[in-house]
């Protein structure tokens, strides 16, 4: 039976942990109803009865379609709909230098971060085109623009093509689709246990000084899904940041 939702239907991968899991805090203050999914299916359980929303849970792999085909289908069989899609889900690595990088390492961190977006995009779009609306967040990294910690650097690849995708499917939907709106979230780091669940281990990103905490940057996002940049860096000076980066390579150019 539908369930109908006073607040946006709201639809967030790698909701166990993380950012994933603060969103979806965030969002349930904010009346949202929320389908949730990952792989950690006890994760789900436990927080699913914190959030004093409604919420579907969907336990899957999101580097595999039918899961995300069948998120897809338990949030229109449960609310009628889907109005925010959040490509959240992700996994880092550590390797000590780009020489260390193996095809393999590169195959996982494409797989996990940015074919599984990819896949996120494809299932729900035809979805939001028959709507003319929605909002599809794509989850990325400062690392993916300023990729200046070299243990990362297949991490920072990853995320650096899928934000090419997301910005060609801003070109691409831009005259005929409008009403879909295409966010590109980018935080730097963020005191998480990202870094102690990287391939090969890693620093835990809680003890990394000034990092910034999961429900600030949660609230940033959830400030940014429906209004504001499309591109939506959740630090202060990041895109300064950004820009300085690219201006100095700019400054290195050959003669």
């Amino acid at each position: 039976m539908t369930q109908q939702s006073s607040g946006p239907v709201v639809v967030i991968t790698g909701a166990s942990a993380g950012i994933g899991a603060a969103l979806a805090r965030e969002l349930a203050g904010r009346h949202a109803s929320l389908v949730l999914t990952a792989r950690r299916e006890e994760l789900l359980e436990e927080m699913a009865p914190t959030l004093g929303t409604p919420v579907e849970m969907v336990p899957g792999d999101v580097t595999r379609r039918p899961d995300l085909e069948r998120v897809l289908e338990r949030a229109v069989a449960r609310f009628g709909g889907v109005d925010v899609w959040v490509n959240n889900a992700g996994h880092g690595i550590t390797r000590p230098s780009v020489e260390a990088i193996t095809p393999e390492d590169l195959d996982v961190m494409i797989r996990d971060n940015t074919r599984s977006v990819l896949l996120g995009m494809q299932v729900v779009l035809p979805h939001f085109k028959a709507r003319k609306k929605g909002v599809l967040a794509n989850v990325s990294s400062m690392l993916s623009r300023v990729p200046d910690v070299p243990v990362r650097a297949a991490y920072s690849a990853a995320k650096a093509a899928l934000n090419s995708l997301t910005e060609s499917l801003r070109f691409e939907l831009a005259r005929e689709f409008p009403g879909i709106r295409i966010v590109l979230v980018l935080p730097g780091v963020v005191a998480t246990d990202f870094g102690n669940n990287a391939l090969g281990g890693g620093v835990d990103s809680r003890s990394i000084p000034g990092g910034q905490s999961v429900e600030e940057v949660a609230r940033i996002i959830a400030d940014g899904l429906f209004t504001g940049p499309l591109d939506l860096y959740t630090r202060p000076g990041s895109l300064a940041r950004v820009l300085g980066h690219v201006d100095g390579l700019a400054g290195r150019r050959p003669a």
